[in-house]
């Protein structure tokens, strides 16, 4: 995977592909690290959002992880991505009650 990122390094589908193995490794940095950069160059890019937030909160995040539940949700809801709103918004509400 990392090399297919050599040749595209802004390819948001290889880095969420490869944020995600680094979560399995246990490499949480790393994979934020890259879910940030996702999320900077193309905040339309609704997936990352509950990743990034979950990492957060394992982190001991909480407030991150809320604000990037928030901006989650007001993406997937401008890009009419329902089911995302709805996981995003279950996690949320999961964190905040």
């Amino acid at each position: 995977m990392k090399e297919y990122l050599e040749t595209s390094p802004a390819d948001s589908f290889l880095q969420h592909a490869l944020a995600l193995e680094y979560i399995k490794l246990g490499d949480d940095e790393q994979a934020r690290v890259l879910f940030e950069d996702i999320l900077s160059r193309e905040p339309g890019y609704v997936g990352s959002y509950y990743h990034l937030a979950k990492l957060l909160e394992r982190n001991d995040k909480t407030e991150e992880a809320i604000k990037v539940y928030e901006k989650g949700m007001e993406e997937a809801k401008k890009a009419g991505e329902n089911h995302a709103f709805g996981e995003l918004r279950g996690a949320y509400e999961e964190l905040t009650f």
